[in-house]
């Protein structure tokens, strides 16, 4: 089951989004979508590398102000 994710209106990143899932080669995939500018990506991260990624943004969330 994919999760979506959308930018904010405060960036003006609101018509991009992320989309992650569990796919079939047992990685984690993310596709990311510009509206308007035809940009498209995909990127298949593996366990260790997504554990990686994981923690690495919980870092940078941890230096937001509140």
């Amino acid at each position: 089951m994919a999760v979506k994710f959308t930018g904010t209106e405060q960036t003006n990143t609101e018509h991009q989004t992320l989309e992650l899932f569990h796919n079939a080669s047992n990685e984690i995939s993310i596709i990311g979508n510009s509206r308007g500018f035809d940009l498209t990506f995909i990127i298949s991260l593996d366990k260790e590398t997504a554990i990686k990624f994981s923690k690495e943004l919980r870092k940078q969330i941890s230096q937001i102000e509140s």
